[in-house]
């Protein structure tokens, strides 16, 4: 693996009391084993097809690739329509490799369509958007593996519409791309009867595991993004993820500190990159983690109510708004920042002779500044006794946000197993999709409808 891995702060010998004991790993190395061979062993099967995206056949490659570059190189603008895992994956990798204002820059400079992506359903967001696309150069890619997403299916019902009011249906098929699973659900019923294009989605490729299956690879190849290099890079993170010494395994022996850190009541997980182009990671890390993690029951049926919440900060700018509650508030955290040893720029600070102040920042350069910040952070929170771990990317490309993607997605299902529940599934947010249906008139739902209108709301709690 190209990234690298400092945990010195979640120690005893950093931290003091509030550290993990260096013998931990020993103690618990039965238990450490055991959820490593659980995660290894259902590879490929069930809920865990995800970790078989980085050997996808290279000719598969090679096709997606082909089509997508003729989008890319008709497309004014490329939209994705999705929720969730369908929305975020893109969104996170996008932002941390595209220009920070891709979308703003002319059309020869950026050599791409401007890229959106749009994952909710307020009517005013809608509207905007249709503000600035140009139906005739825009394409959308509809994404959803139930193919049943309500708010996806929305927004699809809606751009189609204007699509074949604006280009006249036949014209307007070939600006909608969809990514579903393929012979399952509505959207894939709708694709093969109006002729879109469709990519499709393995079973047990779970939405918030799906960045680097089509969800994620066709708008990187629309954008020009090398996603055999990403793959190669998701491939090193899963070999590592192999690996039997837990002191060699990142994403094991993270995962077992995340969980043992939950034992002591550190409940909050905070992702802070300190990089712009790393600021969606955070997005789609609280997701992964949370639906994953959050769970009621254990696989044995026993209430448990695991998990830990993730929160998202960014460095520099958070240490000006939650930094002091990370130093001095509860012992409920851990901090994780995302370090960039090279920056894809270099801007230094003016020696300006006409100001005659700052001279402490003068020649220096804003590279030299924002990893002193991450250091001074990393430090005080040392000095405070607060859990917090340091992982270093060389720099941030395609190979390395593949690695960046992998290793979460590993050290999730390997925090599952040391939870001992099912990682993968998401009872919680199907009994809102249903109540969802049941209040717009879906057919089958009428019960449901029922049970919510039955919910008690009473008068005197309401202000007005």
């Amino acid at each position: 693996m190209k990234l690298r891995f400092d945990y010195n702060n979640m120690m005893e010998a950093a931290i003091g009391k509030h550290g993990l004991k260096d013998n931990v790993f020993a103690k618990n190395a039965a238990k450490i084993e055991a959820a490593r061979n659980a995660v290894l062993a259902a590879r490929g099967k069930g809920w865990q097809e995800w970790c078989d995206l980085p050997y996808l056949p290279e000719s598969e490659l090679n096709e997606t690739i082909a089509y997508c570059e003729e989008i890319g190189k008709k497309a004014e603008s490329f939209v994705v329509l999705g929720i969730g895992g369908s929305a975020l994956g893109p969104l996170s990798v996008a932002s941390a490799l595209l220009h920070l204002h891709h979308n703003e820059l002319p059309k020869a400079t950026r050599k791409a369509p401007k890229f959106y992506v749009e994952d909710n359903v307020d009517p005013e967001r809608m509207a905007a958007l249709i503000d600035v696309l140009d139906l005739k150069t825009s394409y959308f890619n509809v994404i959803t593996k139930s193919g049943e997403t309500s708010e996806t299916l929305t927004q699809f019902l809606i751009l189609y519409s204007m699509l074949k009011e604006k280009l006249g249906v036949e014209e307007a098929k070939k600006h909608i791309i969809v990514t579903t699973t393929i012979g399952k659900g509505t959207l894939y019923n709708i694709a093969e009867k109006e002729g879109f294009k469709i990519f499709g989605l393995g079973q047990g490729v779970g939405g918030r595991f799906s960045v680097l299956s089509n969800v994620g690879l066709v708008p990187f190849a629309v954008l020009g993004l090398d996603i055999k290099a990403m793959l190669a890079g998701a491939a090193a993170a899963a070999k590592s993820a192999e690996e039997a010494d837990v002191r060699k395994n990142p994403a094991l022996i993270t995962a077992f500190m995340q969980v043992e850190s939950m034992k002591s009541g550190k409940n909050v997980s905070v992702l802070m990159p300190y990089a712009d182009s790393l600021k969606y990671m955070a997005d789609f890390y609280c997701q992964l983690w949370a639906e994953s993690l959050g769970k009621a029951v254990d696989l044995k049926g026993k209430e448990v109510h695991a998990g830990q919440t993730p929160a998202k900060s960014l460095g520099v700018t958070d240490q000006h708004s939650q930094v002091q509650l990370y130093t001095e508030g509860p012992y409920d955290k851990v901090v994780t920042f995302l370090a960039v040893d090279n920056y894809r720029t270099k801007v230094v600070i003016s020696d300006d002779k006409d100001v005659d102040a700052c001279d402490f920042l003068k020649g220096h350069t804003m590279n030299e500044l924002i990893d002193a910040e991450r250091k001074a952070t990393e430090f005080a929170l040392r000095k405070a006794g607060r859990s917090n771990f340091t992982i270093y990317l060389p720099e941030v490309s395609e190979e390395t946000i593949g690695e960046l993607l992998m290793y979460f997605m590993y050290e999730t299902a390997f925090a599952g197993a040391l939870l001992n529940i099912d990682t993968f599934n998401q009872p919680g947010v199907e009994e809102g999709k249903k109540a969802t249906f049941a209040m717009l008139g879906r057919k089958g739902y009428e019960a449901k409808l029922q049970e919510v209108n039955a919910a008690a709301v009473r008068p005197e709690y309401i202000i007005k």
